[in-house]
């Protein structure tokens, strides 16, 4: 699975989470932009590992601040 297939789906599961209909692109971040609390973020990573059937550390999280920084996580992770 290619980096576009993987944003696509990725996207799928963002809808019911992005409750203010921002725009998302590579720069948004789950903080700032989407207004992001931990129990939506928790939510949202359990959501993409169950899809993807990946783990996604603690650590992992706290380093993933936009889009394009969780695509590239995905796809390197579901790639293995």
């Amino acid at each position: 699975m290619d980096r576009a297939e993987v944003e696509t789906r990725v996207r799928t599961l963002i809808e019911p989470f992005n409750k203010k209909g921002v725009a998302i692109d590579e720069d948004t971040t789950f903080a700032g932009d989407l207004e992001f609390d931990s129990l939506t973020v928790m939510d949202f990573v359990a959501a993409i590992e169950d899809e993807f059937d990946i783990i996604i550390s603690m650590n992992q999280q706290a380093e993933i601040e936009t889009w394009g920084q969780l695509i590239d996580a995905v796809n390197t992770m579901q790639a293995k």
